[in-house]
């Protein structure tokens, strides 16, 4: 069974970590920022308990002490989402203050695979530049941008549609490509 450590930071789009934490199969572990916890709830009205059934563990992003501070404890995949453009500049400078950007600098040091949802918009040159510095250590950088090829009605498959693209990358079923009946 495939292992996942999952971040959701401050940034806005808390609907779509929720989505992630409720649609990817295996074991997860979930780190949850302050700001986090705050946007889930204004966002969504849920609390992070209401996550619990959904992973093995919520961890608080100030426990430095977590078993994914250390590149001894192996998962398949860190995912990022809802990632903040400040998450995002942390990760690429190399500070690691929180349990979130811990567990980055581990997954790079030890080159395991990590995904981390872009939620910002219009982007600076500086994020930018962080992105591009991410994607060169092999980082997956998606911005949060939900496809449209589906013909979507409504919010919730705008969301899903993205937890597909996630689930794509990860090696998971992402759901019906466009025009895949084609290929049949």
């Amino acid at each position: 069974m495939r292992r996942y450590l999952i971040g959701m930071t401050g940034a806005s789009g808390s609907i779509h970590g929720v989505d992630f934490i409720k649609r990817c199969p295996g074991d997860k572990f979930l780190v949850l920022s302050d700001w986090a916890r705050q946007v889930l709830t204004t966002e969504t009205g849920l609390k992070p308990s209401d996550l619990e059934p959904f992973v093995k563990r919520v961890y608080l992003d100030s426990d430095l002490a977590a078993p994914f501070s250390s590149g001894s404890n192996r998962y398949d995949a860190f995912v990022i989402v809802p990632c903040s453009s400040s998450t995002l500049a942390k990760i690429a400078a190399g500070i690691a203050d929180t349990l979130i950007t811990r567990a980055a600098a581990v997954a790079l040091k030890e080159r395991m695979r990590m995904v981390v949802c872009l939620r910002e918009t219009p982007l600076s040159t500086i994020a930018i530049e962080n992105a591009l510095k991410l994607s060169r250590e092999g980082v997956v950088v998606m911005p949060v941008s939900p496809p449209w090829y589906r013909n979507p009605m409504s919010t919730e498959d705008l969301v899903r549609g993205f937890t597909d693209k996630i689930l794509g990358v990860l090696g998971e079923d992402p759901g019906e490509g466009w025009r895949e009946a084609e290929l049949e």
